[in-house]
């Protein structure tokens, strides 16, 4: 234990000689400390201090106890515990000398330490000692085995520990319902570009309050979670379908940089939506809004100028419209008929042709973008055309199949099985 731990100044006393644990010359109080197993330690104190620090040493030393040991011509104060916590009754002691007004930062030794000297300065009412403790325990960061220890032992020391378990009280319905509509405003606007980073993680912790595992979700999707996602959905929606028609007004796609990295962007957002709307069950709107621009989608990347990233726009393009198809293609989405059949006449084409375009991209080079494909995505993508070829009328599927088996690009996607199970 540090030295600083041995020292006080008597204040307000007659003498401002400094004071030391275990100072023979000037204690005039012994404290045993006891265990059952034998064990018997005596450390020489000064009354003026313990009586100042311990409730329980202030009522051992006042003259309503009925007896007085002696020892050494002193007062004498047993203290008894178990074996385990002598330690932390030593230490307690010690910090007497040197706690003042509640103020020590740095005389801990970690979590466990603290945790087992809160307990004996609970136990002898020290509320110096108790306030540092919980202003430690409170302030740093616990491991598990430390946190697991916390929840066993805190709650049965009273009010006057209890900040030290506000950090793992649940948090009230209606502050993570604040936290959530601030975060989906932002996840699906359009900040400057060096918020990028921070956007992609508000996307991700709104992934995780609506995710159910083996814990319940932060929050239940109530009417107006919805209706405020639907309506920060439906404003990215009308960003997006406002730079399509500018980009459909041009010559040539892309003749403007910065407006090809924010269609990008927004490619990239509409698809992590996708994903938010699906939890919630509430698909549709988007699913019509992009059913209607499908063909203005697609004209815009056919007139654009070839360039290495036109491939990562085409990739992004087909990232939404795989999740789109997947929603009417299994029954997320109710659509009709010739709704549903116009969405493979505009989409198969595409994907088959997008298909060995971004599979032959390279990487390489430094103009090239880095393409992060899921290596899912094509199968899935040609499960959900299965899926919704075999819901639409006969006529229909053979036209289909027979335009698919003249096509040159009939290796993806792989229609057999709709046309094996017609």
């Amino acid at each position: 234990m540090s030295t600083l731990l041995s020292r006080h100044v008597f204040k307000g006393s007659e003498t401002s000689t400094p004071s030391q644990i275990g100072d023979r010359s000037t204690s005039d109080v012994v404290v045993r400390i006891r265990t059952e197993d034998g064990r018997d330690d005596r450390l020489y104190c000064h009354s003026q201090i313990l009586i100042e620090k311990s409730k329980y040493f202030a009522d051992r030393l006042s003259e309503n106890w009925p007896t007085c040991q002696i020892l050494d011509s002193r007062n004498c104060v047993d203290v008894y515990c178990q074996e385990s916590e002598f330690d932390h009754h030593v230490s307690v002691l010690r910090l007497f000398y040197i706690i003042v007004d509640g103020l020590v930062d740095d005389l801990w030794h970690g979590v466990k330490n603290a945790i087992g000297i809160l307990q004996v300065a609970v136990k002898l009412g020290c509320p110096q000692i108790i306030t540092a403790c919980v202003n430690y325990l409170e302030a740093v960061p616990w491991e598990e085995s430390e946190e697991e220890e916390i929840l066993k032992i805190i709650p049965r020391l009273g009010s006057q520990v209890e900040p030290i378990l506000a950090r793992l009280l649940p948090v009230n319905h209606s502050s993570i319902m604040a936290i959530f509509l601030s975060t989906i405003r932002f996840a699906t606007s359009s900040p400057l570009p060096i918020m990028n980073d921070l956007k992609s993680s508000a996307q991700e912790q709104l992934e995780y309050m609506l995710t159910e595992d083996d814990d319940a979700p932060l929050l239940t999707a109530d009417d107006e979670i919805k209706s405020e996602v639907k309506e920060c959905v439906k404003r990215l929606y009308g960003r997006f379908n406002n730079l399509l028609e500018a980009l459909l007004s041009e010559v040539e796609l892309s003749s403007d940089g910065g407006k090809m990295q924010s269609f990008q962007r927004l490619l990239s957002d509409l698809s992590w939506a996708c994903q938010i709307l699906t939890k919630l069950e509430i698909m549709r709107e988007l699913v019509c809004n992009w059913m209607d621009a499908s063909d203005k989608i697609v004209k815009a990347v056919k007139q654009a100028r070839p360039t290495t990233e036109l491939i990562e726009t085409k990739l992004r393009v087909v990232e939404v419209a795989a999740k789109i198809l997947e929603a009417i293609g299994y029954g997320t989405v109710i659509l009709p008929t010739a709704k549903r059949l116009h969405m493979v006449k505009v989409w198969l084409p595409f994907v088959r042709v997008a298909k060995p375009v971004i599979d032959s991209a390279t990487t390489t080079g430094d103009d090239a973008p880095t393409l992060k494909m899921d290596s899912e995505l094509w199968q899935s993508l040609e499960s959900t055309f299965v899926s919704i070829i075999l819901a639409l009328p006969s006529v229909e599927q053979a036209e289909i199949l027979t335009e698919w088996l003249e096509n040159e690009h009939i290796q993806y996607p792989d229609l057999t099985e709709a046309f094996e199970k017609r």
